[in-house]
Order: C-alpha cells, then sequence, then structure tokens
C-alpha cells in the first residue's frame, strides 16, 4: 500500500474530489482525516469508512477562520501524533460578471479559496518541519488561466499557484514537498450546475471530449503524497483531459 501508516488530512471532503481522495487514500492505507464545514457529510463518510474497515476521523471546520483551523491540525496531532500529508481542495465559486458581482462575492471566495488554503498550509506546516517530512497537495483549477465571469475564482486559484511555488521554495530545507493539481472540468457538484448547452461547448473543447471523474484528480493527488514522488515540489500539474494545450 502506497500510504501506509500516512495520516492525511483531507479538506473538502464532504463531496466531489475531496471525497474521492478520502477514499482512494484510506484504500492505500492512510488514516483520513475528513474536514469540511458541512458536517453530515463527512459523518456520513466516516461511518461509511469505518465501517469497511478504514481508519478516518471527521472534523467539522471553517477553514477560513484561523482559530478553526489551528484546532482541528492540533487534533489531529494530539490523536495520532503526527500529520504527513495536507490536501488542501475545499473550494468554492460564486460567478458573476464583473459589472454585477459584489465584494461580497469576491471576497467569499478568496477567503475560502486562498486564505483557507493558507491557513491549512500554515498550521500543517508547523508539525511537518518538526518531524521533517510532509507532503502538501494545493489545489487550482484550469479556471486559474482566466474566464468569463469567474474574476474571483480565477485570481483566487492564480493565488494558490503562486502559493505553492512560495512554500515549496521556504520549506524544502524541511523535507517537505509542496505541489499543486490543477484539475480541468470534473464531474463534480461545482459543474452540475451548468447549462447543458455550454457544458457541451465545454466537453467539446477538451481533447479527450469528456470531463473527468473525481477519481482520476484522485489519483494524481495519490501520487504526489505517496513515496513515488520524493523529488517532485514546486510543481503544477494540469489534470484537464489535454484542455490547457489550446491556451
Amino acid at each position: 500500500m502506497r500510504l501506509k501508516d500516512r495520516i492525511a488530512l483531507i479538506t473538502g471532503a464532504g463531496g466531489g474530489i475531496g471525497e474521492a481522495v478520502a477514499r482512494r487514500f484510506a484504500l492505500e492505507g492512510a488514516t483520513v482525516v475528513l474536514a469540511d464545514i458541512t458536517e453530515d457529510t463527512i459523518h456520513k463518510l466516516d461511518a461509511d469508512l469505518k465501517a469497511q474497515g478504514y481508519n478516518s476521523l471527521a472534523i467539522p471546520v471553517n477553514i477560513t477562520k484561523k482559530s478553526e483551523v489551528d484546532a482541528m491540525v492540533q487534533q489531529v496531532v494530539s490523536t495520532y501524533g503526527r500529520l504527513d500529508i495536507l490536501i488542501n481542495n475545499a473550494a468554492i465559486n460564486r460567478d458573476s460578471l464583473l459589472k454585477k458581482m459584489t465584494e461580497d462575492q469576491w471576497d467569499f471566495v478568496i477567503d475560502v479559496n486562498l486564505k483557507g488554503s493558507f491557513l491549512c498550509a500554515k498550521a500543517a506546516a508547523e508539525p511537518m518541519m518538526e518531524q521533517k517530512y510532509g507532503k502538501i497537495n494545493n489545489t487550482a483549477s484550469i479556471g486559474a488561466l482566466g474566464n468569463i465571469g469567474q474574476a474571483n475564482y480565477a485570481a483566487s486559484k492564480s493565488g494558490v499557484i503562486g502559493l505553492t511555488y512560495a512554500l515549496c521554495l521556504e520549506l524544502a530545507r524541511y523535507n517537505i514537498n509542496v505541489n499543486c493539481v490543477a484539475p480541468g472540468g470534473t464531474v463534480t457538484n461545482m459543474t452540475a450546475g451548468i447549462p447543458d448547452n455550454i457544458r457541451q461547448k465545454l466537453i467539446d473543447a477538451v481533447p479527450l471530449k469528456r470531463f473527468a471523474e473525481p477519481r482520476e484528480i484522485a489519483n494524481l493527488h495519490l501520487f504526489l503524497a505517496s513515496d513515488e514522488a520524493d523529488y517532485i515540489t514546486g510543481q503544477v500539474i494540469f489534470c484537464d483531459g489535454g484542455d490547457t494545450v489550446g491556451f
């Protein structure tokens, strides 16, 4: 098993890519800590994983609140004695054209997607630095390259890429790898609301002619979190079916 005895904290674990990562990591031997602001989803997943014989822990958290993030990491370390992997996955979108976008829509997306990733990385880095080992996988998006009606989302995900580069340089001396997974269109709740005609145009633009399944993004997170990727850090990997080739 590729993550045997590792302790992995996954934000946004209540569904979509986060849930797929949790299930994949558990299958590979990790103890998975399920973090999400939506309590019922992570408690349901926690119960399901435990019923299958896996080790898991559900922690409700608002990742925009430093006190809650710090308490979450402290709980993980006090429970398991260490923290090996952080998957910064939690994200939201509040799409609107620039002329209609409100300050609240801007702030909310930046707070969750960028500030939340910063707070979780900052808190997780402390035990990782002490143990001289860690894997931090941030999550950007093909949306970081820009998209109409997503000024807030694009800015937040571009920021996550910059955060990845900076943390790679700061944390390498502690044997902590920091990388970034940037999914293209993926079959999740975030894309479920896209009108059919727009969805088809997006799919037509992808060389592989389909959206990703969450498990396919989880597979990339697994590789980067495993010992097989020990010499990979500071990288942004687009998992997008070839979509970025046209940019």
